[in-house]
């Protein structure tokens, strides 16, 4: 008997180390790597560091003046802003067909997403749910902001038209009452708990500034606060991931040359499309050779020396020519824009007085307006008095008319009173005589 419970006892333990064996294997499942982070950002069980792996369904907990930019493995990136709580629910991804599907819920805070292969792919295939209903993305980048009345979800782009030839941007906003798309740069639609979600609208400057001011502090962690070196430990292990996903040097390194390349172009789209200033627009060459460095420690190290100097040699010969170019180019760059500056001068000046002529017209017409107004009413009111006195006239003649016929009828009835009188008075005479 014993020896017959010890064998229960045993397969039961076995049972159960297997299930949570499964469990566990469900529970790791990778999903992405942290890019780049500023402040606290942990899980449930440890707090995040840059290059630290993101599993599925494993909450990331942003901090008050925090943030955090995950990058999935199928190049999509998620940047959670401050005061934020992000889990991701379902990523399934085939890096040989790019198939798959993401799905992220947002329970607080903001999500900043630029989506990437599989929505490329197939572009219904990324959805993030908020309190109020569901956000569908349709290959693009766009904004989430969850507060605890309503979510607002901004729409960054790019347009219909737009030079690169990329998938118009559009995120579709739903919930069990209705739907709004958003298809136009920087247009924000609002939902509200047990509402249909608001129409599309462009947005203001002061709502831009709440977009934008939830990830300002990683964008201050990104200029100021890791080293070179620690930003190759971090390419390092994203190298890494990709390698383990059946990809090549040389693949990853057009991978991520094209990723920066498109990333440049399509901020180059939106700041046109937004008609601002793209003069200056444009990345140092020692960050994108940073990018590409691909460990080689194969080579020995007098080899990395010489490839080292001759990579400075270079850069120094770029960086004179670009100054000798820049010096060149001024003088044209400045008449370019003082003529640029006269155009909108002038055109300001046109508008303006268009301006004042649609309001000098606009002026006559409402003068115009209450002149036929205070005639009309005249008219009315002279209209109006004739008939008054008519019906005055006509009354008082009827009146006189009736006094002039009641006097009449006195008289004669007088008379054959008189008559009458005088008719008695003869009879008695008569009979007295």
């Amino acid at each position: 008997m014993r020896k017959i419970l010890s064998l229960i006892i045993g397969l039961f333990f076995v049972i159960n180390i297997s299930q949570a064996v499964e469990k566990f294997d469900i529970d790791k499942q990778l999903v992405g790597v942290v890019g780049a982070i500023f402040g606290t950002v942990k899980t449930e069980i440890r707090e995040l560091k840059a290059g630290d792996k993101i599993y599925l369904n494993e909450t990331v907990y942003v901090g008050i003046d925090s943030g955090t930019q995950i990058l999935l493995l199928d190049q999509s990136t998620f940047t959670i802003g401050s005061d934020s709580e992000v889990v991701m629910d379902t990523f399934i991804y085939d890096p040989a067909t790019n198939d798959g599907k993401i799905v992220a819920s947002v329970k607080k805070g903001s999500l900043k997403i630029i989506s990437g292969l599989i929505s490329k792919k197939n572009p219904d295939s990324l959805i993030v749910k908020v309190p109020e209903g569901t956000l569908g993305s349709r290959g693009t980048e766009f904004q989430t902001m969850v507060s605890e009345k309503k979510t607002d979800t901004l729409l960054i782009g790019p347009g219909k038209n737009n030079t690169l030839g990329l998938r118009p941007g559009a995120v579709l906003v739903g919930n069990k009452f209705g739907n709004t798309m958003l298809n136009n740069p920087y247009s924000m639609a609002s939902m509200t708990k047990g509402k249909a979600p608001g129409k599309a609208k462009q947005i203001t400057k002061k709502q831009l500034k709440k977009f934008k001011k939830r990830m300002k502090v990683l964008r201050v962690a990104k200029l100021e606060g890791s080293t070179q070196e620690e930003r190759k430990a971090i390419r390092k292990k994203i190298r890494q991931e990709l390698k383990a996903q059946g990809l090549d040097k040389e693949e990853i390194k057009t991978l991520i040359k094209e990723n920066i390349q498109k990333d440049k172009e399509m901020r180059i789209v939106l700041l046109k499309e937004r008609g601002e200033d793209i003069s200056d627009l444009g990345l140092p060459e020692d960050i994108v050779e940073e990018e590409f460095e691909v460990e080689q420690d194969d080579k020995p190290a007098v080899e990395k020396k010489e490839v080292k100097e001759k990579k400075a040699v270079k850069e120094k010969k770029a960086v004179k020519k670009k100054k000798g170019k820049k010096k060149k180019l001024t003088k044209k760059q400045k008449a370019k824009k003082k003529k640029a500056l006269k155009k909108q001068k002038a055109k300001k000046k046109k508008a303006l007085k268009n301006k004042k002529a649609k309001k000098k017209k606009a002026v006559k017409k409402k003068g115009k307006k209450k002149k036929k107004k205070a005639v009309k009413k005249k008219g009315k009111k002279k209209k109006k008095k004739a008939v008054k006195k008519k019906s005055k006239k006509k009354k008082k003649k009827a009146v006189k008319k009736k006094s002039k016929k009641k006097k009449k009828k006195a008289k004669k009835v007088t008379k054959r009173k008189i008559a009458k009188k005088k008719a008695k008075a003869k009879k008695k005479r008569k009979r007295k005589k």
